[in-house]
């Protein structure tokens, strides 16, 4: 993700330097950050960073946090983000459930939505289920700013230049992470295992038409899972592996989510590890899902982490990555098992071949890819990879 520095006085390049500006602030939290300072990080001139940060001001979005001594001179006036300012709705879009949030500017989960859901059921019925529960969150921004909580997700949307307009609150977007293959730069669905239906289907504008112009972003689970992650703080290059009702990786190289030319990164459930093996619903045959989630349904937790180890393992040997994270509700369900399967299976490859063995971590909480959605949404805000 791009870090803090390297702005640039164009006016060409003012969202970016915005975005650096903003980057800092939150970083700074409630105690704050000068002007001086900003500049000095950014790069940026001294006026350069009095324009953005009275805009800032103006939109609501950065207020002051008080006074700082200074080395010379009148104490300095810092500034501090308005997390308030704006928020974003994630939605987790799972074969059987959808899980959603509300999240203000620091990433702070401040409502929660879940409910039942049949991903088989069609579009019409899956973007209207999709379509209530971002009308509900987006009530609730619209309630804090003393709205009529009737006015819905529609009418609470407005871009970040405009945050102040109400009562300094806005809904930014909505973000939405669900199982892939998917082309993430149009938000369309491709062939999602077991949901044939939803092949070519453009989700992101669908549901940005039902939600009347809100803007709309549209994502793996897996990479939602790995940007949260990556914002949060993990660093370096890891894979993020997530077993629930299917199997797939969020791969950041570099501390950027890689998704690939084609935006096709990530579909480590069907790499194939096992010649003829049984048939998977991608249409080929012995793959690491269906042996995985095979296992789970036999109730062999130990054999579908072993398998999901040697998985990892052949990730460890193509990328070189620094740290392997497991998650995911049937993860979660025997977390002790698929941790200790999975480390075991790395560390006898280390052996092998006289490498230090990768550190294996897990990621829990259910919610944790609605998170991520959210962030598909408030990342770029802050200069980061969305």
């Amino acid at each position: 993700m791009r870090g803090a520095g390297g702005g640039a006085n164009l006016l060409a390049l003012r969202s970016h330097n915005t975005a650096l500006v903003l980057d800092l602030l939150r970083k700074a939290g409630t105690e704050g950050i000068s002007r001086l300072e900003l500049a000095e990080r950014t790069g940026l001139t001294p006026q350069a960073v009095s324009k953005i940060t009275a805009r800032l001001r103006e939109e609501g979005l950065a207020a002051e946090a008080g006074r700082r001594a200074s080395t010379g001179g009148k104490p300095r006036t810092v500034l501090r983000l308005v997390p308030e300012a704006g928020h974003a709705v994630g939605v987790h879009l799972d074969r059987d459930e959808l899980r959603a949030v509300l999240a203000d500017l620091d990433g702070t989960v401040v409502a929660r939505r879940h409910a039942a859901l049949d991903l088989g059921a069609g579009a019409e019925a899956v973007l209207g289920r999709v379509a209530a529960v971002v009308g509900e969150l987006g009530a609730e921004v619209a309630g804090a700013a003393g709205a009529a909580g009737a006015a819905g997700a529609a009418g609470a949307a407005r871009s970040v230049g405009a945050a102040g307009a109400a009562g300094g609150r806005s809904l930014l977007g909505v973000g939405v992470a669900l199982p892939g293959p998917l082309d993430h730069r149009r938000g369309v669905l491709h062939r999602v295992t077991g949901f044939p239906e939803w092949d070519g289907f453009p989700l992101r504008d669908a549901l940005a038409e039902r939600l009347g112009g809100v803007p709309v972003v549209v994502d793996k689970d897996t990479n939602a899972v790995a940007l949260g992650l990556a914002v949060g703080g993990e660093g370096g290059s890891f894979a993020y592996l997530h077993l629930g009702t299917g199997l797939g990786a969020g791969l950041v190289v570099g501390g950027s989510v890689h998704r690939g030319p084609r935006t096709g990164a990530g579909e480590f459930g069907h790499q194939v590890v096992q010649l003829d093996g049984p048939p998977c619903g991608c249409g080929d045959r012995g793959c690491v899902e269906a042996l995985c989630l095979a296992a789970v349904a036999r109730g062999e937790m130990g054999e579908a982490a072993r398998v999901l180890g040697t998985g990892a393992a052949n990730l460890v040997g193509l990328l070189d990555i620094d740290r392997v994270l497991v998650g995911g509700r049937t993860v979660e369900g025997a977390p002790r098992v698929f941790l200790g399967g999975v480390r075991g299976v790395l560390e006898a490859r280390a052996r092998r071949t006289g490498e230090e063995c990768v550190g294996v971590g897990l990621v829990s909480g259910e919610s944790r890819v609605a998170e991520g959605a959210a962030q598909l949404v408030l990342a770029p805000v802050f200069g980061q990879d969305g």
